[in-house]
């Protein structure tokens, strides 16, 4: 997918306007028009502001996959501060995230009780 779509399809997604973008972005809503349109390519730090306003890496916005499994910029963060953590504890970050993960899988789906309660008794005669 080019920079271009990925540009459209995530902004659709969150419902954000070509001027919403553009007057974050600092350009003229043709700007934003155009480079969806993949007219024209943004110049890096404009690439930036509008993968920030959409939500998504740099990375992403710019590569040729066109998956937005990895785009969490939230989670990207939160990984890197795990990264500057000590050794120790880093180890038992992951052994909790690991922990959860696996509860997680294991957890069984609840069943809801029928409508008017639990059990029926029924008398036959």
């Amino acid at each position: 997918m080019t920079l271009g779509r990925k540009i459209t399809k995530i902004r659709k997604e969150k419902k954000l306007s070509q001027v919403y973008i553009a007057s974050y972005v600092g350009v003229s809503r043709d700007a934003i028009s155009k480079y969806e349109r993949d007219d024209i390519v943004p110049s890096v730090e404009n690439a930036k502001m509008i993968a920030k306003v959409l939500g998504v890496s740099l990375d992403y916005l710019v590569s040729e996959v066109d998956s937005l499994e990895v785009v969490d910029v939230d989670m990207l963060n939160r990984m890197h501060e795990i990264q500057r953590l000590s050794e120790d504890d880093k180890t038992t970050v992951i052994k909790i995230i690991d922990a959860f993960i696996r509860d997680t899988k294991t957890k069984r789906p609840t069943h809801k009780k029928p409508p008017g309660g639990g059990l029926k008794l029924f008398i036959l005669f």
